[in-house]
């Protein structure tokens, strides 16, 4: 599958589109040909008119080509292994071997070619959410087309006269849920007023998988894993601006629930959604955006406040990973979390004490003779150093030298406080992890902030100009070189 991907990607010309990226961005009205700057393009008043690129952070741009006047794209639908963080790897679905899809820029007005091939294992079809285009290329099975068979092939063709931030998706149910959606950015024939420096897609997605189970529970409504471009905290790649950079985030979300998303340290105000610009006359401020199922929030402001601040869902259960409703006190009863108990019990049919004795709970598996029995009482936390130093060598996958060992911090009577623990993640001692997930984008990032980040949470980093600059280069430093294989040691952190 890789090597034939490989070679599409060669065929359908990467090179010819990454030669025509100056000619995506002009408007028909600049004759000399002159494009978009794909840096910084000035800052403050001296701010250019130019359209800037959006970035995806952890998502890669969909290359093109020009085919008889027709920015021609090529989309796979296959099946992909996505390393939400460190060790966890799980089999999501998506496109080009991405979940979400690489990203889509096009130009108000452009006529577009959208090859999709279908190697999953079923059948899919794609719908280009928001466009206003024929029928016959809407995506919707069974109405407008018929599904794209396993191994087969649709050609979508249309011309885009709308600007905004859009998106495509699988149009049957399920497969959303198993990641296949992408960002698809319509440019507008001139820039908007007032126009950015720095712009940026996030997509929100939510999985439910279970510690034993690489692959989504597409049907669950309760998810604990929940993901900004296909990472969770504190994977996540931050966002880089240069302090008094005027910012547009878009926030794109398709999933089952909303997402009320806040940025620290800055009043925005919302420009557009996934129906395209509004007018000035809406604009208020705020700080935090509902981002509704199958909607799109876009979110302007200017970046005047230096800081490395935190960009989240406020939901408090999106704010963690590996959510569960048997984790915390019920971990700590006196004989533990029952970790497989005999038929009857497993099915709610109790035997000893009363529904509500505090040595009941839920049980973790099915099982009779020795899987029935109970295992070990193990608390939630906290662990000394040295047994998290010797879990951490029993779990097999995982990157143990990428993790702080600090002394967690609890009181000494902490147990008999009822509802503790809460934030048990920030409790044990091995939960930052700064070296594995190290990147150009978290260099000077306070040690051990790896910890304390989870779920949709990632950094909106407002950088003096020196420290932007050193990050930058840092990042063109690491442009070229091989990327980190799942499961394979990270590149220490810087500084």
């Amino acid at each position: 599958m890789k090597n034939r991907r490989d070679f599409l990607r060669k065929a359908f010309g990467l090179g010819a589109g990454l030669a025509a990226a100056p000619r995506l961005f002009a408007a028909p009205a600049q004759a000399s040909g002159e494009g978009m700057d794909m840096e910084h393009m000035g800052h403050a008043s001296q701010r250019s008119n130019r359209i800037v690129s959006v970035e995806t952070p952890d998502v890669p741009q969909l290359p093109w080509r020009m085919a008889g006047g027709v920015k021609e794209f090529h989309l796979i639908a296959e099946p992909v292994k996505q390393e939400l963080v460190p060790g966890k790897i799980v089999n999501l679905w998506g496109y080009n071997g991405s979940a979400p899809g690489p990203t889509i820029q096009v130009n108000q007005g452009d006529r577009v070619r959208i090859i999709v091939d279908n190697h999953l294992p079923e059948a899919t079809s794609m719908h280009w959410h928001g466009f206003e285009i024929p029928i016959d290329m809407d995506g919707a099975p069974g109405s407008s087309q018929d599904p794209i068979p396993p191994g087969g092939r649709f050609v979508y063709e249309f011309t885009l006269h709308q600007a905004g931030t859009f998106f495509y998706h699988s149009h049957m149910a399920m497969q959303e849920m198993m990641g296949m959606i992408g960002a698809f950015i319509m440019y507008p024939k001139r820039a908007y007023d007032p126009p950015v420096d720095k712009d940026f897609a996030i997509i929100l997605q939510e999985f439910a998988i279970l510690p034993n189970n690489p692959i989504p529970n597409s049907m669950n409504m309760e998810f604990n894993w929940l993901t900004f471009n296909g990472k969770a905290g504190p994977a996540t790649t931050p966002l880089i601006v240069r302090l008094n950079d005027r910012v547009r985030l878009r926030f794109i979300n398709l999933g089952m629930d909303h997402h009320p998303i806040h940025v620290h340290g800055h009043t925005f105000v919302v420009t557009g959604t996934e129906g395209g610009r509004q007018p000035k006359t809406t604009w208020g401020p705020k700080n935090t955006v509902l981002v509704g199922v199958a909607e799109a929030a876009d979110v302007e402001f200017v970046a005047n406040n230096p800081g490395d601040w935190m960009v989240h869902c406020h939901l408090p259960h999106h704010m963690m990973n590996q959510m569960s409703s048997v984790a915390g006190p019920m971990t700590r009863g006196s004989n533990g979390m029952p970790a497989g108990l005999s038929m009857e019990e497993g099915m709610g049919i109790l035997r000893q004490g009363s529904a509500t004795s505090e040595d009941n709970g839920p049980s973790l598996g099915r099982g009779m003779g020795v899987g029935s029995t109970r295992e070990q009482t193990v608390g939630n936390g906290p662990l000394s150093t040295p047994q998290a130093k010797d879990s951490m060598d029993n779990m097999p996958g995982m990157q143990h030298e990428g993790m702080q060992m600090a002394a967690p911090e609890v009181a000494k009577d902490a147990n008999s406080v009822p509802g503790f623990p809460q934030d048990a993640f920030m409790e044990g001692p091995a939960m930052a992890m700064d070296k594995m997930v190290d990147k150009p984008e978290n260099y000077g990032l306070r040690p051990g902030w790896s910890g304390f980040m989870q779920g949709m949470m990632t950094f909106l980093r407002v950088l003096p100009p020196d420290m932007y600059d050193k990050v930058m280069a840092l990042r063109e430093q690491q442009k070229g070189k091989p990327a980190p294989m799942p499961g394979m040691e990270h590149p220490p952190h810087h500084g």
